[in-house]
C-alpha cells in the first residue's frame, strides 16, 4: 500500500537525535567527572606556578671529637645537610617578544650550630623582568630582578645545590658572609651569545651583573644608611662547540661595601662604621669529560679591636683565600643525546665523577699562622635525573688548633624534585 512504500530504512552512517542526546550526555558526564577529579586531586593557584624542592640526607664522622653546646664528644652523626622548597612561575608571558615577569619563592632548612633547632626561613623572595626580547637564543638577555637575592659574585656563592661536587662550601663563602642572601635590586645580562642548535648550546662572550644592596644579610632592613655595591664580569672564548676551547670563562667580582662596627667591650657597643670589601677573580673550564674551577678572593674589614669609644683602636684586617677543583666525568648523563632517549621506566643515563678540590682561607693576613686548609678527595654518582650520592674525604689543618691537622668523612644522598 502507499504507507509502505512511503517507509525509507534509516541510514545507519546517519546520527538521530537519540544518537546526539546521547553524546551529549556522555560529554556532561565526562566534564563532571574531570571537574571532580582536578577539584579532588589538582593543586590549583592563579598563575603559572612550577614546585620544586632538595633534600640533603647525610652521615659524618670526624677525627677529633667535637664539643659544644648540645654535644659532648661528638664523632658520628647523621643530619640533614638542607631541605629546600621553591615556587616559580610567570605573572606575566610576553607572547610576542618574551619579556616576561616572573617571581621565585624559596625556603630552606639547615641545622644551626650549638642548637637543636632548624627553623624553616625564607631564602628567595624576588620578581624579574626581562627588558630584552628572549624568544631566540641568539637574543641578547638584560634582566632586572628586585627583592632577596643571591649575589653575583664568583663562581661557588651563585651555583645551586645541584652543580656543588663538593659536600660543604668553599671557606670563604661562609667566613666573609657573601653565601648568604641580600636584599636589593640586581641587573643582569650577556651580549654576543655563541649558539650552535645541533648540540642546544648557547654561551655568550661577555656576561655581566651589577647591583645595589642592603648589606645586612636576609630577612632584615639595613643596618646603616649605606647602600652597598655588588658587580661581576665574566668573558668566556669564543669558539664552536667541538673546540678545545669551547667553555673557557674568565670572571671578575667585586662587592664594595659598608659594614658596622663594634667594641670589644662585654655590651659589644656600636662603635661607627667600616669597609667591607671582597675582590675576587676566577677561572672555569669545562670541556666533557675534564673539568677545573679556581677562585681568588681578597677581602678587607674595618674592625675596632678596642673597649672604649674614646679608644676604639680602629683595625683593618685582610683576608686571602684559593679554591681549586679539578674533575673528571665518565658516563652519559651530561650528553643531551642520551637524556633525550625515549623510555618505557624511570631511566636515566648515568655519570660517575671524581675530584679533588683545594681550598685555602687566611682570615687575616697581618697575623701569622691562622690559616686553614682544607684538602678534599671526593666521588660522585648521578644515578637518576634529580638525585646524586656523594662522598667527600677531608684533611682540615687549622693552624690554630693545638691537636692539629683532621680527617673527616661525609656521605651525602640528595635528592630534588
Amino acid at each position: 500500500d502507499a504507507a509502505a512504500e512511503a517507509f525509507v530504512e534509516p541510514d545507519p552512517n546517519v546520527a538521530t537525535r537519540d544518537d546526539l542526546q546521547g553524546l551529549v550526555t556522555d560529554l556532561e558526564n565526562f566534564k563532571f567527572q574531570w571537574q571532580r577529579e582536578r577539584d579532588l586531586h589538582t593543586a590549583i593557584s592563579t598563575r603559572s606556578l612550577l614546585i620544586g624542592g632538595v633534600v640533603q640526607t647525610r652521615i659524618g664522622w670526624t677525627e677529633q671529637p667535637v664539643t659544644t653546646a648540645t654535644s659532648n664528644d661528638r664523632k658520628v652523626t647523621f643530619d640533614i645537610g638542607a631541605a629546600l622548597l621553591s615556587f616559580n612561575g610567570i605573572l606575566y608571558k610576553d607572547y610576542e617578544e618574551g619579556r616576561n615577569l616572573t617571581y621565585s619563592l624559596r625556603f630552606g632548612a639547615s641545622p644551626q650550630q650549638a642548637s637543636n633547632n632548624s627553623f624553616l626561613n625564607l631564602l628567595d623572595a624576588q620578581l624579574s623582568y626581562s627588558v630584552l626580547p628572549t624568544l631566540a637564543p641568539e637574543d641578547w638577555v638584560l634582566q632586572i630582578t628586585l627583592g632577596q637575592q643571591l649575589l653575583p659574585f664568583g663562581l661557588e656563592v651563585p651555583a645551586s645545590e645541584e652543580l656543588k661536587p663538593v659536600i660543604t662550601n668553599a671557606q670563604f663563602t661562609t667566613k666573609l658572609g657573601l653565601n648568604r642572601r641580600d636584599l636589593g635590586l640586581i641587573v643582569r645580562g650577556d651580549v654576543l651569545p655563541q649558539v650552535d642548535y645541533g648540540y642546544n648550546y648557547r654561551a655568550p662572550v661577555l656576561a655581566y651583573a651589577v647591583g645595589l644592596v642592603n648589606g645586612s644579610g636576609p630577612n632584615t632592613p639595613d643596618d646603616n644608611s649605606e647602600k652597598d655595591i655588588v658587580g661581576r664580569l665574566a668573558f668566556t672564548v669564543p669558539s664552536e662547540y667541538n673546540s678545545i676551547l669551547r667553555q673557557i670563562t674568565l670572571g671578575g667580582s667585586a662587592y664594595i661595601g659598608w659594614q658596622n662596627t663594634f667594641l670589644k667591650d662585654e655590651k659589644k657597643t656600636l662603635s661607627g662604621k667600616g669597609v667591607k670589601r671582597r675582590y675576587g677573580g676566577d677561572i672555569y673550564y669545562n670541556h666533557y669529560p675534564i673539568g677545573l674551577t679556581y677562585e681568588f678572593i681578597y677581602g678587607q674589614d674595618d674592625v675596632t679591636l678596642g673597649t672604649t669609644p674614646e679608644d676604639p683602636q680602629k683595625t683593618r684586617l685582610s683576608s686571602l683565600s684559593h679554591v681549586a677543583t679539578v674533575f673528571y666525568n665518565w658516563g652519559e648523563q651530561f650528553l643531551r643525546g642520551y637524556r633525550n632517549q625515549g623510555r618505557y621506566d624511570d631511566w636515566w643515563p648515568k655519570t660517575y665523577q671524581p675530584f679533588i678540590r683545594v681550598d685555602l682561607f687566611d682570615p687575616s693576613t697581618e697575623v701569622p699562622e691562622n690559616r686553614v686548609d682544607v684538602y678534599t678527595l671526593g666521588f660522585n654518582v648521578f644515578f637518576a635525573e634529580t638525585t646524586k650520592f656523594q662522598l667527600n674525604l677531608n684533611r682540615r689543618d687549622d693552624r690554630t688548633n693545638k691537636e692539629g691537622a683532621k680527617h673527616e668523612i661525609l656521605a651525602q644522598l640528595q635528592g630534588g624534585f
